[in-house]
């Protein structure tokens, strides 16, 4: 019985790890600019405030009043110089506008060959992830194996523990999937 409840939190174990994978995924997905605005896009963003890199999160107050502009309002005002920067100097490819109070980022149109190129990326992450997924798999199989191969398990208990690691693994990456194709939809619409 020991055994028993063993193989089922190897298989739970792998289940939840590939929750924790899907769900990195769509927030990673939520940082692809799409043409709207979504404060998702400056989250991840560090500001260099006194010498420490800090999360602009900590900063300032992020809020996207339009579709197509993000608002920044620094709770030092300080620290408003450096807020701009970040935002510059970020892979965004945005103008922040610093009006002395707050600051003003404009989420300018996408060009059809941006759009693409978000598209491969996107494409690019959504395999990383389902990467990701399957070396959960191998792990919760590697241990299966190991305890068949300790004697903890036979061999037809090993064969239906490793189908069911499979079809959590079936189903995760076929989740991967429609959210990938949720947001090539959304980057791909004009």
């Amino acid at each position: 019985m020991a055994a028993e409840e063993k193989q089922d939190d190897v298989i739970e174990m792998a289940r939840m790890e590939m929750e924790e994978a899907l769900a990195a995924f769509r927030h990673e997905l939520n940082r692809v600019r799409t043409g709207r605005a979504s404060t998702a896009l400056l989250e991840g963003l560090h500001v260099n405030y006194y010498g420490a890199r800090t999360p602009l999160r900590q900063l300032a107050g992020l809020a996207a009043p339009e579709p197509r502009l993000l608002v920044v309002t620094p709770y030092d005002k300080g620290a408003l110089h450096e807020i701009e920067k970040a935002i510059q100097t970020s892979d965004l490819g945005l103008t922040p506008i610093n009006d002395g109070k707050l600051i003003r980022v404009p989420i300018p149109e996408l060009t059809e060959q941006r759009r693409k190129e978000l598209v491969r990326h996107v494409h690019k992450t959504a395999e990383e992830f389902r990467v990701s997924v399957r070396n959960h798999r191998r792990d919760a199989n590697d241990k299966l194996k190991k305890m068949h191969k300790d004697k903890k398990l036979d061999d037809d208990t090993l064969r239906a523990a490793e189908a069911k690691v499979q079809q959590h693994t079936t189903e995760h990456i076929e989740k991967i999937d429609k959210v990938l194709a949720a947001k090539e939809a959304e980057i791909m619409e004009v």
